[in-house]
């Protein structure tokens, strides 16, 4: 078989560099400056993972791009998706196709530097043989692969390609990348954004470092004018709807975005991407799983009282778990202890990846944005996600002792703690912050954060530090 023709619609900047991107995207995502410059400068593999449809085809088809735009050669580049149909075709030989690929693509390059592209590679059996053979070769080529369900795929590149592999992890769009999406077209408004990043960031950095009273005193952010606040208030109602899966925005109603999402991101993730990866037996079992915790976001869960309520082992339901988190779909939160690195068997908290999934899966409409109790839970979920990618953390628990609840404690190492309460409400009465206050002051925290609703709410006040809900969203891409 003829590899290059196999290839040749995969790579339409061969034939016609001009025409080949008049489609894609001109938005690149907060992270796209970073991954490309670990292709260009890290001397490993690129791995790109995460969820289904959250932009990284996108992502490599832009990297081609910019390559293009600065001076490589079309030629060099090589995109090709595992995933393809022809590669059932009774020609192709699997055993000789990654050796034909590259013996193609240095054809075509001469002595250049190669930059090949693999998209959905979790598709093609073995692929991380070849990719070590390669690499341990010394080929002047860049790797760089992609995959849906990361974990599972990505399980034996760990113990294969221990130190040749850089991974990058995406998730679906963040609420500040909804809003610089929402608003690309208004410069103004971006640098708005950008300027209440940038000193927000300075904050985060500021609570990492465990400040103390001074310290945070002086602390500022750029004033956000009434104008920009109804713009970002109006862009979290539909970010609480929408989530953040770009494709789902474009489409014209919300029964087409909620069979989207179920498609794509439960039907296709369990029933192909684990069956794929683990074997998985009972995939309708697991979906009624996942379904029953879509029900109960940010609540303390007994797997338990889950087994006997939902009429499945216990064991079947510490089995799955794990594999909903490989792909995705959920991340949990433990109860605090204060070593970070104890296991501590129990009860835990588990939150969902994208808040869409949750409105598509249970049919919910936008009257919840009425309902002042999910909104808290939609809240807290929120702030999971953003703290999950704070960097400088060790690890993100809650705490709860009898009705003592604190919704989130940051572990900033060597002993130091941040705790976390979410209220998001018109009016905080001043005994619900005391639990709050008596964490910091029995584990001599410098303070706590307390994430509100209103936009009056910012600043330090009796040893709190106040913060409403879509300015401490601002803070994390």
């Amino acid at each position: 078989m003829k590899y290059k023709e196999l290839l040749l619609p995969y790579n339409p900047w061969w034939d016609n560099p001009g025409k080949a991107f008049e489609r894609l995207p001109q938005f690149q995502r907060p992270i796209y400056d970073e991954i490309y410059k670990g292709l260009k400068e890290i001397p490993q593999i690129i791995s790109i993972t995460g969820p289904r449809r959250v932009g990284k085809s996108t992502l490599i088809r832009q990297i081609a791009r910019t390559l293009i735009s600065e001076g490589t050669k079309p030629e060099n580049i090589v995109y090709y998706s595992m995933d393809d149909p022809a590669l059932l075709r009774a020609e192709v030989d699997h055993d000789k196709f990654f050796d034909s690929l590259m013996e193609t693509a240095r054809k075509n390059a001469g002595s250049d530097l190669l930059y090949i592209f693999l998209d959905e590679i979790q598709r093609f059996e073995r692929w991380e043989l070849f990719l070590k053979k390669y690499y341990d070769l010394h080929y002047p080529v860049r790797f760089a692969v992609s995959g849906s369900a990361s974990s599972p795929i990505f399980k034996k590149s760990r113990e294969s390609h221990l130190g040749r592999i850089k991974d990058y992890h995406i998730l679906p769009f963040s609420f500040r990348e909804f809003l610089l999406y929402q608003n690309r077209e208004n410069p103004v408004v971006i640098q708005s954004f950008d300027e209440i990043y940038k000193t927000g960031k300075a904050v985060m950095g500021m609570f990492t470092k465990h400040p103390e009273y001074a310290e945070l005193k002086k602390v500022t952010i750029p004033e956000i004018s009434p104008e920009l606040r109804r713009n970002i208030d109006e862009h979290l109602a539909r970010f609480l709807i929408e989530g953040g899966f770009p494709e789902v925005w474009t489409l014209p109603d919300w029964e087409m975005k909620q069979s989207y999402l179920f498609d794509n991101q439960v039907e296709k993730v369990i029933l192909e991407d684990l069956v794929l990866a683990v074997e998985l037996r009972k995939p309708e079992v697991l979906k009624r799983f996942y379904i029953s915790l879509l029900e109960n976001p940010g609540r303390e869960l007994n797997f338990q009282q889950l087994a006997q309520d939902l009429g499945i082992n216990r064991a079947t339901i510490e089995k799955y778990f794990p594999l909903l988190e490989m792909t995705d779909l959920i991340h949990h939160a433990e109860k605090f202890t204060k070593s970070s690195l104890k296991v501590r068997r129990g009860n835990i908290k588990c939150y969902l990846v994208d808040l869409a999934l949750r409105n598509a899966i249970l049919r919910i409409q936008e009257s919840i944005l009425k309902d002042a109790q999910i909104l808290g839970l939609y809240a807290d979920n929120l702030v999971f996600n953003a703290l999950m990618k704070w960097e400088g953390t060790v690890n993100i628990s809650y705490y709860r002792e009898k009705e003592s609840e604190i919704d989130f404690v940051a572990h900033l190492g060597a002993g130091r703690y941040l705790p976390i309460d979410v209220k998001y409400k018109e009016r905080i009465d001043g005994g619900e912050l005391r639990t709050i206050s008596n964490f910091c002051e029995r584990l001599k925290c410098s303070t706590g954060i307390v994430v509100t609703k209103t936009w009056e709410d910012f600043g330090l006040r009796e040893r709190l530090f106040y913060m409403p809900l879509p300015q401490f969203l601002l803070l994390f891409d």
